[in-house]
């Protein structure tokens, strides 16, 4: 996952909103149109989902509430152990803010990085803490985000819900995240590693592009080495409460889609533990694709395709993964909303400099 980032006189609410956003925002409509009003109909009815939610007892409503607080809570938990020293509300405001730009602009994954950056140079983070707090936090929540399928298909596997394919599937996921681990280690182990990693990657880019035509000029190599540097003391102190942050944060979105699985089934069904957390991974995948925001319609596709091949009734799947995308976007939505306006009336209240 890449970093940009902004300058830090900037203002987060000055970014331009250009040709590619545009293109974006038809191609993101164009995408929820077609899974909503085409593919969802398909295997579920929006009348049952509905009736499903209708029946919830005031019981699971409760413990959805209570969910939905703690994802809240903990989302700013990863930025913390990154930025040491940085207190919770500033940690809470920019990734609320952030969230909100990114997940809800198309194509707006690399606006909130630099909104991210501009917030923390406004609490007093300097360029090189701020690159390393966001650089870390986009690293593990990739790599956590990779991993979860692999810990999902060897709990079907210990289950007995696993085929050949699937195995396959599995092994390959456990070395591509051993590699990627691997590699990541070794940038960390040393700079002239790090600068070795850089001009390997220089050479099979310029490769690639000499295949296509292209021209490449930037040396991967000095900017691997910047990046280790700034965030090697941090990783190397921090790096358990780093991945265990990432992870609860992940978790905790996971606890409100199963939450909502128990609820339309009233404490019991067809789907296990293992099978949910199977169609939460993999649905999460989905996040990856830039278009639409924050895996919007295509997250939510692969998880209710996913839990109706599990065997969960088709209304009442769609039911259980709508009131998942409903209570972890929309208030933290509406939160970044309220982040992004109070952040901009304190800078409104910051003497101006000299």
């Amino acid at each position: 996952m890449t970093t940009e980032a902004s300058q830090p006189q900037e203002s987060p609410g000055k970014k331009g909103f250009g040709k590619r956003q545009i293109i974006a925002t038809v191609v993101t409509l164009g995408v929820l149109v077609l899974v909503f009003a085409v593919v969802f109909p398909q295997f579920a009815n929006y009348k049952d989902a509905w009736n499903a939610i209708q029946n919830m007892s005031t019981g699971w409503i409760i413990a959805l509430i209570v969910a939905t607080v703690v994802v809240i809570v903990v989302y700013a938990f990863p930025f913390q152990a990154a930025l040491p020293g940085l207190k919770y509300w500033p940690a809470f405001k920019t990734r609320q803010t952030s969230f909100m730009i990114s997940n809800t602009i198309p194509a707006g994954g690399a606006i909130g990085l630099g909104v991210q950056y501009g917030m923390l140079n406004s609490y007093g983070y300097g360029p090189a803490p701020a690159t390393a707090t966001i650089g870390i936090t986009s690293v593990w929540n990739t790599f956590i985000t990779l991993t979860l399928p692999v810990i999902a298909l060897l709990g079907l596997a210990i289950i007995g819900e696993i085929n050949s394919t699937a195995a396959l599937v599995t092994l390959i996921g456990v070395v591509a995240v051993a590699v990627g681990i691997g590699v990541f280690a070794l940038l960390l182990r040393s700079e002239d590693a790090a600068r070795r990693l850089g001009q390997w990657a220089d050479k099979a880019i310029g490769w690639a592009a000499g295949l296509i035509g292209k021209e490449v000029n930037f040396d991967l190599a000095q900017g691997l080495v910047d990046f280790r540097a700034s965030i090697v003391d941090v990783v190397s102190q921090r790096w358990g409460l780093i991945t265990a942050t990432n992870l609860l944060q992940q978790l905790a979105q996971f606890s409100v889609l199963f939450i909502a699985i128990l609820a339309i089934q009233g404490g019991t069904g067809t789907v296990s533990l293992p099978e949910a957390f199977a169609a939460f991974a993999f649905g999460r995948l989905a996040t990856f694709i830039p278009i639409p925001p924050g895996g919007l319609g295509t997250t939510d596709a692969i998880m209710t395709g996913a839990l109706t091949g599990f065997g969960m009734a088709s209304g009442d799947a769609l039911a259980a993964v709508l009131i998942w995308r409903a209570l972890t976007y929309f208030p933290q939505v509406f939160i970044g909303v309220g982040t992004l306006l109070a952040w901009q009336r304190d800078q409104r209240k910051k003497p101006a400099p000299a």
